[in-house]
């Protein structure tokens, strides 16, 4: 009983502080490190696509990502790629974002293009055939799980997303080493040294 006067409590506490686990799972992943394992990239099988309604320059697409349901994403594809080049197409989708709300329908994901410094050319990435929806995107160095959901004011993939790019081969690329799936390197069309958005 002696043991738990004031004064003993109050120097045992300095003596032996008790960190504080308030957060958890949540503080422990905002000390990792930023890097490309944080993005959850995953291909995607795009199974309908349409026109916004309401934006000259947006597509909303449904893409299967491996759940239950397709995912709409909306994406600003319709000046620089095809309707009928997307449709069914297999392609390397963000799905970790926080739902955002694009002329009225909300996007539940990012589609990721390859495009030159002045943006005049924009290319969406090719996944190896025979890749599965749903299948993640990674590279063989960076493996950690992903985030459930990137907190939008830390700017994680705006930071990852500086490193990512094509190389002469036209790979995608984290840092030199190659993204891609079980069956082959993500690819873009023909734009070399590209930034990927």
């Amino acid at each position: 009983k002696a043991f738990q006067s004031k004064e003993l409590k109050k120097l045992s506490s300095q003596a032996y502080p008790v960190t504080n686990t308030k957060g958890g799972k949540a503080a422990a992943v905002a000390e990792r490190p930023v890097d490309i394992s944080r993005i959850d990239i995953r291909v995607g099988k795009i199974v309908h696509i349409e026109p916004h309604p309401d934006a000259d320059a947006l597509y909303v697409e449904k893409i299967d990502v491996g759940e239950a349901e397709p995912r709409t994403v909306i994406s600003g594809l319709r000046k620089f790629v095809a309707q009928d080049k997307l449709d069914g197409a297999l392609v390397a989708v963000v799905c970790n974002l926080k739902p955002a709300n694009m002329r009225g329908i909300k996007s539940q994901g990012m589609l990721l293009c390859a495009s030159d410094k002045d943006h005049t050319t924009v290319e969406v990435l090719t996944v190896a055939e025979g890749s599965k929806p749903g299948e993640r995107i990674t590279s063989d160095m960076f493996i950690d799980a992903p985030d459930l959901q990137l907190n939008p004011k830390k700017k994680i993939f705006e930071k990852v997303q500086i490193d990512l790019t094509t190389n002469a081969s036209l790979e995608v690329t984290y840092k030199g080493e190659l993204l891609r799936t079980s069956s082959g390197p993500i690819l873009t069309p023909s734009l070399v040294n590209a930034a990927i958005r």
